[in-house]
């Protein structure tokens, strides 16, 4: 088992630096610049949220930003309920404006920690989650969240994930570090990607796909998939039974 990390940002802390970039993540076609391929994972956990569970009514997205997987959801399955978890207030609100504006569907927010937040027992179809589980400290957080998002979905019902992971491999966790260090020089410069390793040191703890994908089944779901995998990123999924 693995300690939760130390000297890690609070949630007030994290919940402040989001607060203060609201227009960064309301960008629907460009997604999260810093994250690699994130227009790309947009595309694709939603077309497969869309095939494996198509008859949904109720999506849940957990640390939803300004909204951005879940109006890409609704592009593809119209209508459904909407429930909103985040830690930012401004995100929540800017989120809800603009999916109200693509929706008949109900929009519920609840701002906090998925952690701390009852989700309910089968009331959801879908469940997204982007970039937001590399927050989650030790094993047993890891554990603990994923049985909550089993329990909220309905039999059927499908999570599908983008997010920062790390490597079991020291070398290889190296490589990784490094090329995406030349990916954020190339957006910016040194300068830059030297404040975003900063406030990943500082805020971050991501775990290995493998962790991820095992700890899935372990709680319970039947199959889990990996949509795409490039560099330290990755879009992957999985369904209840």
């Amino acid at each position: 088992m693995t300690s939760p990390p130390t000297n890690k940002s609070t949630n007030d802390e994290i919940r402040e630096r989001f607060d203060a970039q609201v227009e960064r993540f309301s960008n629907l076609e460009a997604g999260q610049r810093t994250a690699i391929d994130s227009p790309v994972a947009l595309d694709l956990i939603t077309q497969a949220a869309s095939r494996v569970t198509p008859d949904a009514r109720a999506v849940l997205d957990v640390g939803c930003g300004a909204g951005n997987f879940t109006l890409k959801l609704l592009a593809r399955l119209p209508n459904l309920d909407v429930s909103l978890i985040d830690l930012s207030r401004p995100m929540l609100d800017r989120a809800v404006e603009r999916i109200f504006a693509v929706t008949t569907g109900s929009v519920t927010t609840h701002q906090g920690d998925v952690r701390q937040t009852d989700l309910g027992e089968e009331t959801c179809d879908i469940i997204l989650a982007g970039a937001v589980l590399h927050h989650l400290r030790g094993d047993e957080e890891w554990e603990q969240v994923f049985r909550r998002f089993l329990t909220a979905l309905r039999p059927g019902g499908s999570i599908w994930v983008f997010d920062l992971v790390s490597s079991s491999i020291p070398a290889v966790e190296e490589l990784m570090r490094e090329r995406y260090g030349q990916y954020l020089t190339g957006l910016e410069d040194e300068a830059f990607r030297d404040h975003v390793f900063d406030y990943i040191e500082k805020e971050d703890s991501p775990r290995p796909l493998t962790f991820q994908l095992d700890m899935l089944r372990q709680v319970g779901f039947a199959a889990t998939t990996v949509l795409h995998r490039n560099t330290c990123f990755a879009a992957f999924g999985a369904v209840k039974g």
